[in-house]
Order: structure tokens, then sequence, then C-alpha cells
């Protein structure tokens, strides 16, 4: 202690014209006192007032410097350290000694700016005024081919310096991109491979700068793809295949690398890790299971990646992917069926999949969780159930399958996202279907729910598609039986509510349906329309001048549909439906006006 009190009392008072051994003598003091206690060693050099000497001390051309560099590198290990290094002024002649040729200098100098910069936004934002991440990556830039075990372990330190910088701080990061770093440490990647350090540094700074979207265009440009699955083959431990993932799920969310990542073969891999970790309870496999087969599904997304992996529904990729369906793990359960929604993205794998037996598979799944279930599975089997029912050939295929009455088992959910897609499969499933349509449109529990569904306002989403089946239910089936039900269950004032929705679609489908009530069932709804304020509505929507074409004839139609019922003939005189008509004859739209002329004739009879 006593040394390092007198070490610290003669740098203090050092000068430039002290010899280099008396300077070397206590710099090394310091390293050892440093090396027993970095903590207590940091405080006292802090409160000793030295750390403002170093800045004089750090020049090109004295011998004493990577030692000077050396101390600031230790003592910036301590959070508390890393704003007084700043204060001190040592940031801009640490940068500038970054021009050196000297490999011991440059490699302290880079330590030492790399460990101020760590979860530092002073020391960050000095080195970048001071322009030192320019310098760096023309560093790396140089050495990047070389070899020697000298320029590893700077490039090592280099990158450990960016990564440093730029962490958690997008401009930085911006600012590393557009300095064109991204091709540089990929093929870094490539040649240094064999070196683990260095690597990992590598893997680090790619996980960093791969979450910003500018990034993954830059990465698209370069053998990334390539790189990072040929050092995912040679992995055997679990956290550096861990590491790996880090930095392939974010470049993933971007379709032109899912392409290059199902082309560098990375799918196999993934295929061989979830056939090693299935039946495993070891905590490291089960998260290894889970990351590898939602990178799967992650891959599926892109339309080119998952056509490739599809092969006409020939795939070996496809074929794996169906086996995880009946698997005991719910994990690949989830899995499984998320991956036949996304390969059900287009009609030909559609009715392919629908050919092949895939409905029955999925109905069994479905069948494993009805009680207590787990939630995400439901919501995926739903997802690929509904998805499959888009194209018109599989909808009669699907319905005499059973699947309306696997899905109907739902119906007790109280989870939005379960109720979210049962409701979605129901809809696609009956779209032109009308004897399925009648049939579901008469299940008194069906309709009683979708009512009490119309008013779940914390989800917006369930209410959507509440109203939408609701109606479709009765645009379908034209049937007087499902008018009724509907009417007696009180859905009458929801579909009347739809009719003002924001979505066009849905104020149409809204307005067929109420004027199928009304042309089959008046009498019956009458009271129900007229409690809803329909008429009020449909002048509404005539006269904003914003209502879409269609809406205005459907509102139109709908109008000389309600004048067969008294009391709305009534509601309809009153409120000068005639002037508003009359204007529309001149609208843009033919079918518009055409419309109009007729409307103005009915209400001049019925006048």
């Amino acid at each position: 202690a006593d040394n390092l009190s007198d070490a610290l009392k003669k740098l203090k008072i050092t000068t430039t014209d002290s010899t280099a051994d008396s300077l070397e003598g206590c710099l090394d003091c310091l390293l050892q006192a440093l090396a027993q206690n970095n903590m207590e060693t940091s405080e006292k050099i802090q409160k000793s007032g030295v750390l403002q000497v170093f800045a004089s001390l750090l020049m090109p051309q004295s011998s004493c410097t990577a030692k000077v560099a050396n101390v600031i590198a230790e003592v910036a290990r301590n959070e508390f350290m890393r704003n007084p290094c700043v204060d001190a002024g040592l940031i801009p002649p640490l940068v500038q000694l970054l021009n050196c040729k000297d490999q011991e200098v440059l490699l302290q100098t880079g330590r030492a700016l790399g460990n101020i910069c760590y979860d530092s936004h002073e020391g960050r934002n000095a080195v970048d005024r001071a322009g030192g991440a320019h310098i760096v990556v023309d560093h790396v830039r140089s050495l990047c081919s070389k070899t020697d075990p000298a320029s590893e372990k700077l490039l090592t330190v280099f990158c450990g310096m960016l990564m440093n910088y730029s962490n958690e701080n997008d401009t930085l990061q911006s600012q590393l991109i557009n300095m064109g770093v991204i091709p540089t440490l990929v093929k870094l990647l490539g040649i240094h491979c064999q070196n683990a350090a260095l690597t990992e540094m590598c893997l680090v700074a790619f996980g960093n700068l791969a979450e910003l979207e500018s990034s993954k265009e830059q990465f698209a440009y370069t053998n990334i793809a390539e790189e990072l699955v040929k050092l995912f083959k040679k992995q055997i431990e679990h956290d550096k295949k861990e590491m790996i993932f880090e930095v392939l799920a974010p470049l993933a969310e971007n379709d032109v690398i899912k392409l290059q990542l199902v082309e560098a073969g990375l799918v196999e891999c993934l295929l061989e890790i979830v056939q090693k970790t299935v039946d495993s309870d070891k905590e490291e496999d089960i998260a290894e299971l889970k990351t590898a087969s939602d990178l799967m599904v992650l891959l599926l997304l892109g339309d080119e990646s998952m056509q490739k992996l599809f092969e006409g529904g020939k795939g070996s990729v496809f074929q794996r992917v169906l086996s995880w369906i009946p698997s005991n793990s719910h994990q690949l359960q989830l899995a499984g069926a998320l991956a036949i929604a996304n390969f059900a993205r287009n009609d030909g794998n559609c009715i392919h999949m629908v050919d092949n037996g895939i409905v029955q598979k999925l109905m069994d799944l479905l069948d494993r969780h009805v009680e207590d279930g787990n939630v995400t599975v439901q919501h995926a089997a739903l997802s690929a159930l509904r998805n499959l029912a888009i194209p018109v050939v599989n909808k009669a295929k699907m319905l005499s399958a059973g699947v309306a009455e696997a899905v109907l088992k739902f119906l007790r959910s109280e989870m939005p996202p379960v109720q979210f897609k049962l409701l979605g499969t129901l809809r696609m499933l009956i779209d032109a279907q009308a004897e399925a349509a009648e049939q579901l449109g008469k299940n008194v529990k069906l309709v009683e729910r979708l009512v009490e569904w119309c008013e779940a306002k914390d989800h917006a989403g369930v209410m959507g598609e509440s109203n939408r089946l609701l109606s479709a239910l009765i645009r379908h089936s034209k049937s007087k039986d499902v008018i009724r039900t509907i009417v007696q269950s009180g859905g009458i004032k929801h579909l009347v509510t739809m009719a003002t929705s924001e979505h066009v679609i849905m104020q149409n489908e809204a307005l067929v349906a109420l004027a199928l009530i009304a042309a089959l069932e008046l009498v019956t709804a009458e009271k129900d329309l007229e409690n809803a304020q329909l008429v009020q509505i449909l002048h509404r929507l005539l006269s904003d001048d914003r209502s879409a074409p269609e809406i205005k004839y459907n509102s139109m139609v709908l109008i000389c549909a309600l004048i067969g019922s008294e009391p709305l003939q009534k509601e309809v005189h009153s409120m000068a439906f005639l002037e508003v008509v009359s204007k529309l004859r001149s609208h843009e739209n033919k079918t518009v006006a055409q419309q109009a002329s007729l409307t103005e004739q009915r209400l001049a009879v019925e006048s």
C-alpha cells in the first residue's frame, strides 16, 4: 500500500522530462496493485487526481504509453471509473493513439476505449466525438485477412470495442453499418472461424446489429447465411449454439436471408436438433428444441423459402414437420401446426394438403386439447384449419370431414386468441356453403355465443369476427330459420351497428344481411330494426359524401325493402329520403345512379 501511495505521489508530480525508468516503475506498481485488488486501487487512483496526469502521458513516442493505456483499461473495468476517465480528457489522446503502428499500444488502447464504452453513454459519446469508431473499423478492415496470433488478438479487442461502443444504441449501430462494418465482419468470421474468442466477438456484434432493419439489407448482400450455418454445424456446446441462434432469429425475419439460410442447409441442422432433443427432459435440450422449432416456423414465413421446402408436398422437410403434429411434445405440436398454417398460404398447397389427410391430423390434435388444453396449440391448429378452408374446393371436403363440429367444441373457450381463430375458421368454411351456413345458423348455442362476443369491447378482433360470422350465416344460408334464430338471440342490433363500421367490407356485409332480413322476415325483425335506429343510420350513410358507392347502393336496396313495414315506412317518410336519393341520380357511379332512380320511384309510389 505504501508503494502504491508513493507511486501515485511520484506520478502526480511527474513532468514530461521525468526519466522513463522512474515512470515505468510507478506504472508497474499501479498495475500490480490493480491485479491484486482492482476496485480498491481504482478508488485510490481516482482520489489521487492522477487520471488528469495520464492524459499528458499518452504520447505516441513515449515508451510508457502502452502501460498507461493498460492502467486506464484496468481501472475502466469498474463502472464508477468510466465517467471520471471521460472527464479527465483521456478519450481524445487515446483515439489519437489508434493511429500509431505499435501493436502493444494499439492493443491496450483498444482495451481502454472498449472498457470505457461498456454500458457508458458518456464514454460512447466521447469516442464518437473523437472519431474513434472510424479508425477502429479501418484497422479491422486492414487486419481482417491476417491470421497470425498477434493480429487475431488485436482483431478480438477491436471487435469487442466496437461491440461495447454500439451495444443497444441504434444511432451508433447505424453509424457502424454506414461505415460498412457488416461485410468486413462477415469476411472476418469466414477467415477466423477456428478462433473461438474472435468468433464469439463477431457473433455478439452481429447480434447487436441484426436487430436494425437497415442491417438486414446489408447482411443479405453477404454470405452470412453460409458462414453461420457452417459455424453452427461445428458446434457441440449448448451455449455456442445459443449464440448463433440469437443472430439467426433476427436475420431470418428478412425474406431474402430466409431463402439463403434454407439454401445453406439450416433446415437440416434444425431437424437434427429436434430429433436429438425431443425426448430429453434436460433444461438446455428443451430450450434448444423450442429455439430450433420456432426458427423452423420463422423460415416458413417467407413465400419463396416456404415453397422451396414444400416441394409440391413431397418434400422431406414437409413430411418431417407433419410428424410433429401427433408428437407428445407441446412445443412440437405447436410448431407443427404453425408450420402447416405457413405452408397453407396458397391455394395449391392447401388443396394438396387437404387431399392428403392433413385435416384429420389437425382435428386429432385439437381433440387432445379440448379439456384444459394448451391455448397456443389450440390457436395454432385453428389457424391452420382456417387457412386450409380458404380455397373453394376445400370447404365441402372439410365440412364433410367434421371440421365445423371439431371447431365448435371450443365455443366455451374464454381465451380471445382462440375465439378469434374459431370464428375465422367457421366463417371461411361456410362461405358459399348454404347447407352448412343454415345448419350453423340454427345452432342456438353458437348464435347466442356470437351475440355475446359482439359486445366484447376489449377485444376488437373477436367483436369484428363475431359480427362478420353473424352476417355470413344469413348471407350464405338465405334461410328464414336462421334469421329467426338470430332475431330471437338479440343479434339484429349488432348487424345494424356493423353497418356503421369503419371498414367498408364489414359495412357492406351488414347491409346485405339486413336486406335479406328485410326481404325474408321483415315482420319478425321489424321491432328490433326500429329500436336499433336503422332508418336514421341509412339516412346518414346516404347523405355522407365519404360513403363508398357500394354502401350507397346497398343502403338504397335496403330502404326499398324496409318500406314494406308500416312503422319503418313512416320513419322513412319522416326523414326526407326523397331529397337525398334524388341527388344520387347524378352520381358518377352508374349502378348507384340507376338504383337512385328506382328508389326514388318506389318512395314516390309509397308516399
